[in-house]
C-alpha cells in the first residue's frame, strides 16, 4: 500500500533540539490550571507541551473579546528562529466549540465516554477525536530515524513519542506534523517560518482551504472497535480509501468520505522574526516578538488559542528524507554535513544517525567519544495554549468601530520566581490608535500565585489597575517628544495624576474611578477587595495626544516599573509586517495602497504608512528645514512609508496607488527620504497619474508626494502675465 505523498513532504518541521514556547499574551497555561505552586501539577492534563513545569498562567475570569477587534499576541521561544542556527516554525491557531471547559481540576481526564463529559475535568479536543485518533493507522511513510514502533501502529505514537503516552484527548500525530493530512478541529491564523518559500505550499494545504479525507465510522462503531481493534490485520483502522473499503467493525464497513474545510480564508504565512538561541527573551529591537491577530467574527463563549514551535537542526534534509530511511541509519549520508570526503568514511567514524552513537574524531587515531543523541528529539513540537476565553458579537453601538484590546501580561512575582513566565507589563505596552477608535481595558488573574512570590499587597494575589502619571517635572534636555499631540502625563515619573485633574483617553471620571480602584465603594489602597478580573467596556478615543500611564500597584519595586504608552493620531496609520510572501497595506480611507508582489522583500520588513493632509505635510516639512512653499503646489495628501531606507530586494519594486486631485494632469510623484539627507525632493521613475489616481513603483520608504505639471504651467503663465502687466505699466509712465 502507498502512503500519501503529503505525509512525507510534511515531516520537514520535526528534526531535533530541546526548546521551550511560553505564551504570555494571551496568558498561556503550559497545562497549569490554578494551583499555588511554582511547578505545575500535571503536565498531561491537556495537552503536550514539552515545556519546563515552571511555566504558565492560572486560570481567571475567562477574557471577553469582541469579535472584529485587535488582539495582540505576544510569547518567548528558548531557541532561535529566523537566523542561521535552525530553523523554526511557529503555528498559530484556535478552536471554538461548546464542549471546550478548563475544568475545577488538574487530573487528566479518563479515557471514557461518560467521564468525558464530567465538567470537573478540563477539556480541549473531544473524546471521539481521540478515539479516531488512538485507533488509526499511523502515517507510516514519515522518517522515524532509528525508533523502535513494533506493534505501535496507531496515530497515537510518533517519532517524538513512540510511547502513546495519552495527554488530555490530543492527537499526537496531529499536534507533531503540520499541515497535517487527517481532519483537525483547529482552524489556522498564521505560520510564521524561517523558509518563506514554503509559503504557498502551506497555505494551500491548510484545513481552512482543503478538505480533508478519512476511513468513516460512527462514534459508536468505533467504540466497539476499540476493543476489536487488534483483530485486524493491520491492527488499525485504515487511513487510505483501499484499505477502508476492505474494513469492517461489527460487519460495518468503512467508508472513505470527505470532511469539509472550515471555510475561512488561507491563513497568513511569513518570516518569523529574529530570536537568538538559549534565550527566552525579546527581540533584537528590545520589544516582544509578536503578532497581530484581528479575531474573527464570529459568536463563541467558549474557545482556545494555541501556538506551536517546531524547532529543527539542518542535520539532514528533512523535506527528503522519508520512511526509506527508517531503522537503518547508515542510510543517511551525512558526509557534505561534516565535510567527509563519503558516505563510506562518515559511516566508519561514526558520523550516522542513530542514538548516541560513538564518533571517531581523527581519521588516523583511535579516539573516540560518545555524543548524548536521542533521535527522538530530532523531531520536537513544543506548544502553550490558552485557558477557555470567549469571542463576542458587537452590539450595534460597536459596528464598524476598530477597536484595540488593552490587557496585562504577567503574574505576581520577581523575576526569578516567576520565569520562565514573566513580569507585569501592560499589552501592548505602547498601542498606537486614531482618533475614533475605541481601547478595550481587560486583564485577569489569580488568587493562588505562590504565597512567598514577592509583591504588593495580599500574598499570592494580582490585582492591576491603571492610572494617568503626573506630568513632567523637570527639564529633559532636547529630547523630542514621542507621539503626536500634547503629552499626558510623563513617563520618567512614578506617580499617578490626581483624578480631579487627569484627562485619560477622554475618559469619564466614573471610568478613571474603575480604572484606578476596579471596584468603587469597596476599595482599599492596594486593591485587595478588587477581584482579579477586570472589564471596562470597549472607549471611543477622540482628542489626539499621547498619554502615559501606570499601574500603582506594581510599581514599587526596582525592577519593576508597569507603564504604558498610547498614542492617538489625528491621521491615518496602519502597521503591517510583509516579507517574501508579499501582500498588500491600504489606508484607512482607501485612498492610499502599497502593493508587494511575491519576492519583492528578501526578509521580513516591519511596515508603517501615515497620511498626512497637505497643510500638515507642509507644516512637518518646514520644521525639518525643507521649504515647500505652500500646499496649493501639491496634487496629493503625503503619504509616509517607514522605515525610510532602501525596503526591496535588489532589482525588485513594490507597486503604490495614491489618491489626487481629480482633473490634475501629468501628476508625477517626488520623494524626500531620510537617508537621503532629507534635503531635497526626487522625482519617482515612471510615475505618472491621471483622472484622480496615480500608479507608480518604488524600492524604499520616505514622504510621497504628488506635483501636477499643470500647476507649474499655470504658475509660470502667472508669472508671465504678472511682468507683462509690470512692464506695460512702466512703459506706460
Amino acid at each position: 500500500m502507498k502512503y500519501p505523498i503529503v505525509s512525507v513532504v510534511c515531516s520537514v518541521l520535526f528534526v531535533a533540539v530541546n526548546a521551550d514556547i511560553y505564551l504570555h499574551s494571551p496568558r498561556g497555561s503550559n497545562n497549569r490550571h490554578d494551583e499555588n505552586t511554582r511547578e505545575r501539577t500535571n503536565g498531561n492534563r491537556l495537552f503536550d507541551s514539552q515545556n519546563n513545569n515552571r511555566g504558565g498562567y492560572n486560570v481567571g475570569t475567562p477574557m471577553k473579546y469582541y469579535a472584529g477587534s485587535n488582539l495582540q499576541i505576544e510569547w518567548t521561544n528558548q531557541h532561535s528562529c529566523n537566523n542561521e542556527n535552525s530553523n523554526c516554525e511557529l503555528i498559530l491557531q484556535y478552536m471554538c466549540n461548546s464542549d471546550l471547559r478548563d475544568g475545577t481540576r488538574t487530573d487528566t481526564i479518563l479515557e471514557h465516554e461518560a467521564i468525558s463529559k464530567d465538567q470537573t475535568f478540563g477539556m480541549h479536543e473531544d473524546y471521539e477525536y481521540y478515539l479516531w485518533c488512538s485507533l488509526r493507522e499511523r502515517n507510516k511513510g514519515l522518517f522515524t530515524a532509528d525508533q523502535n514502533f513494533d506493534n505501535k501502529h496507531t496515530a497515537k505514537y510518533t517519532r517524538q513519542d513512540n510511547q502513546g503516552t495519552r495527554y488530555g484527548y490530543e492527537c499526537a500525530e496531529e499536534r507533531d506534523y503540520y499541515p497535517y493530512w487527517q481532519p483537525s478541529p483547529w482552524k489556522d491564523i498564521a505560520i510564521l517560518t524561517n523558509n518563506a518559500k514554503k509559503c504557498p505550499y502551506y497555505q494551500s494545504e491548510s484545513q481552512n482551504v482543503k478538505s480533508r479525507w478519512g476511513c468513516y465510522f460512527s462514534f459508536e462503531d468505533l467504540k466497539k472497535a476499540k476493543y476489536q481493534i487488534y483483530t485486524f490485520p493491520k491492527k488499525s483502522l485504515p487511513n487510505n480509501k483501499e484499505d477502508c473499503e476492505k474494513t469492517t467493525v461489527n460487519s460495518i464497513r468503512g467508508v472513505w468520505i470527505e470532511f469539509p474545510t472550515h471555510g475561512l480564508p488561507q491563513p497568513d504565512c511569513r518570516e518569523t522574526e529574529f530570536s537568538r538561541d538559549n534565550h527566552l527573551g525579546n527581540g533584537l529591537d528590545g520589544s516582544p516578538n509578536l503578532y497581530n491577530w484581528t479575531l474573527p467574527n464570529i459568536d463563541e463563549t467558549k474557545c482556545v488559542f494555541r501556538i506551536r514551535y517546531n524547532i529543527s537542526t539542518g542535520d539532514y534534509d528533512s523535506w527528503s528524507t522519508t520512511a526509506d530511511y527508517n531503522g537503518n541509519p547508515t542510510k543517511l549520508d551525512l558526509s557534505d554535513k561534516y565535510v567527509l570526503s563519503s558516505a563510506e568514511v562518515a559511516k566508519n567514524r561514526g558520523f550516522v544517525f542513530k542514538g548516541n552513537p560513538n564518533v571517531k574524531l581523527f581519521a588516523d587515531a583511535n579516539f573516540e567519544l560518545q555524543l548524548a543523541v536521542d533521535t527522538s528529539q530530532y523531531g520536537r513540537t513544543f506548544q502553550d495554549r490558552t485557558h477557555v476565553f470567549s469571542i463576542k458579537e458587537r452590539p450595534n453601538s460597536l459596528k464598524g468601530a476598530v477597536i484595540h484590546n488593552l490587557n496585562v501580561r504577567g503574574k505576581r512575582g520577581n523575576i526569578v520566581q516567576v520565569y520562565p513566565a514573566v513580569e507585569y507589563d501592560f499589552v501592548p505596552n505602547t498601542l498606537n490608535i486614531m482618533t475614533g477608535d475605541y481601547v478595550h481595558f481587560q486583564w485577569t488573574g489569580s488568587d493562588k500565585n505562590p504565597p512567598n512570590n514577592a509583591g504588593q499587597g495580599k500574598a499570592g494575589t494580582d490585582r492591576n489597575n491603571a492610572l494617568l502619571l503626573t506630568s513632567q517635572l523637570y527639564p529633559e534636555g532636547n529630547d523630542v517628544p514621542f507621539g503626536p499631540g500634547p503629552v499626558f502625563g510623563h513617563y520618567g515619573n512614578n506617580y499617578p495624576n490626581s483624578l480631579n485633574n487627569a484627562f485619560f483617553l477622554d475618559l469619564r471620571k466614573t471610568d478613571l474611578i474603575q480604572l484606578s480602584f476596579l471596584k468603587p465603594n469597596a476599595a482599599d489602597k492596594d486593591l485587595n477587595n478588587a477581584d482579579p478580573y477586570f472589564n471596562l467596556e470597549p472607549v471611543k478615543v477622540t482628542t489626539v495626544g499621547t498619554y502615559h500611564y501606570v499601574c500603582t500597584r506594581n510599581n514599587n519595586f526596582s525592577n519593576r516599573d508597569q507603564k504604558g504608552r498610547i498614542t492617538v493620531n489625528k491621521f491615518q496609520m496602519e502597521n503591517e509586517a510583509l516579507g517574501y510572501m508579499g501582500g498588500v497595506m491600504t489606508s484607512r480611507d482607501g485612498q492610499v495602497e502599497l502593493t508587494a508582489d511575491q519576492g519583492v522583500f528578501d526578509r521580513l520588513q516591519k511596515l508603517t504608512l501615515e497620511v498626512w493632509p497637505r497643510e500638515e505635510g507642509v507644516r512637518r516639512m518646514k520644521i525639518i528645514g525643507v521649504n515647500l512653499s505652500t500646499k496649493e503646489m501639491y496634487s496629493s495628501n503625503f503619504v509616509v512609508l517607514s522605515p525610510q531606507t532602501e525596503l526591496t530586494a535588489p532589482g525588485k519594486k513594490f507597486q503604490f496607488r495614491m489618491q489626487t486631485d481629480p482633473g490634475a494632469e501629468n501628476v508625477n510623484i517626488y520623494l524626500l527620504s531620510s537617508d537621503s539627507g532629507l534635503s531635497s525632493w526626487n522625482k519617482v521613475e515612471s510615475a505618472i497619474g491621471k483622472d484622480g489616481v496615480a500608479r507608480f513603483t518604488a524600492s524604499r520608504g520616505g514622504v510621497y508626494v504628488a506635483k501636477s505639471d499643470s500647476y507649474t504651467v499655470l504658475i509660470t503663465k502667472w508669472f508671465k502675465e504678472a511682468n507683462l502687466i509690470k512692464r506695460s505699466a512702466r512703459d506706460t509712465v
